[in-house]
């Protein structure tokens, strides 16, 4: 059967999936560097590699994401945003009916009809504040794996407020609270409430009244950062098993 490559070229990561009918056989991640175009060729021929597949077996290469004009051996180019709902809505079986997406550089909140069509969308690309590239900072302020953010906020205490989620402000802000004392579980207990307080606002409490509630994007990964939503938005929030990978698996069925 022939396959197909989906890829997404991020601001911080490029992820390309390989899907054979509707199942994702391979999959294969790289931090974005210069030159992605020849990385993400890199990633496919890696991938195809594994699988033990020829490159004559692919029906066709979708990108997306910032770069995705940058991969010259794409055959279509598809814009984020659909293919963030078309991935994740396959995947849900249906189910979702608002999406959090949490990517390198910007927070998006989409909303789905029942036939997975957008029906609601909104941005924050203005400012890096509860992106990826916001953990980032703190996990390097604060010398701590993100892996371990989950683990570490439960032992936080639970009443601190971080003032500043803007990139600018807030090394200073974390600064200041490891001198006077806070420990590295309350701050990033206190990280995770302000990035969901944040995305609250972006929700404006519209959610429906049936189907799910996904969070996604490489963050959802983070259990901390998913229990400070639902106690936020006061719902059951869903994490897929491989977030990262929906907007290139959508990417994929965009082929179809």
């Amino acid at each position: 059967m022939d396959i197909k490559i989906g890829l997404d070229l991020g601001s911080t990561a490029i992820k390309m999936v390989v899907v054979e009918g509707d199942q994702i056989i391979g999959r294969r991640v790289a931090p974005t560097s210069p030159g992605q175009d020849a990385l993400a060729q890199k990633l496919i021929d890696g991938a195809l590699a594994e699988l033990g597949r020829k490159p004559a077996e692919i029906r066709g290469v979708a990108s997306t994401g910032y770069g995705k004009k940058l991969f010259t051996g794409a055959g279509m180019n598809i814009d984020e945003i659909s293919a963030n709902a078309l991935g994740l809505f396959r995947l849900s079986g249906g189910q979702a009916r608002t999406i959090i997406n949490i990517g390198g550089q910007d927070l998006k909140v989409l909303n789905l009809s029942e036939a997975g069509k957008i029906t609601d969308f909104r941005m924050n690309d203005k400012c890096a504040a509860g992106t990826g590239r916001f953990f980032e900072l703190v996990a390097r302020l604060l010398d701590t794996p993100l892996e371990r953010f989950g683990e570490l906020s439960r032992a936080g205490a639970p009443d601190l407020e971080l003032n500043n989620t803007c990139v600018v402000f807030a090394e200073s802000e974390i600064v200041s609270l490891l001198a006077r004392g806070e420990s590295r579980e309350t701050i990033i207990r206190g990280l995770h409430g302000s990035v969901a307080r944040r995305v609250a606002g972006m929700v404006h409490h519209q959610l429906p009244d049936d189907g799910a509630v996904y969070l996604d994007g490489g963050p959802a990964n983070n259990p901390g950062l998913k229990a400070a939503l639902e106690d936020e938005l006061m719902v059951e929030v869903k994490v897929l098993a491989e977030p990262q990978f929906t907007v290139a698996y959508g990417a994929a069925l965009a082929l179809s």
